[in-house]
């Protein structure tokens, strides 16, 4: 088991980002559970709001959904998602786990959510507890 799969197998509770450079869906989940809920949509760029968000959820870890082309090739929104992860962490001192996020808006839209960018940021979640049981 690599040290990463260690670590993220020894927290709890999560919040995690499906980033976009106008909004940043949001979902929060407990690996009892195995399983997320949405939680909003925050404007793009907003670290106040995502304070409070941490302030109300108090994770032990963070996830953020990394965008790549359907061969799993990096592109522009790669790069920029992981700076966004960086970021996060520098700030809140919390872990930050990447999940590759392929289609999870087309999925989110698919099973008709209403907010298909806090639905997506669950399905990241969900991912995440099942590649780190």
């Amino acid at each position: 088991m690599s040290a990463e799969r260690r670590a993220a197998s020894t927290l709890q509770s999560f919040l995690a980002f499906d980033f976009g450079l106008r909004r940043i869906g949001v979902a929060s989940g407990t690996r009892l559970l195995g399983a997320a809920e949405p939680r909003g949509t925050v404007k793009g760029g907003d670290f106040d709001a995502i304070a409070a968000l941490i302030r109300t959820w108090q994770p032990d870890a963070l996830v953020i959904g990394v965008p790549r082309h359907p061969d799993g090739a990096a592109h522009e929104m790669t790069g920029k998602a992981q700076n966004f992860g960086r970021r996060l962490a520098g700030r809140y001192h919390l872990p930050v786990f990447e999940v590759d996020e392929r289609y999870t808006s087309v999925e989110a839209e698919s099973e008709g959510a209403h907010d298909v960018d806090a639905a997506a940021a669950a399905l990241i979640l969900e991912q995440f507890f099942r590649e780190h049981p």
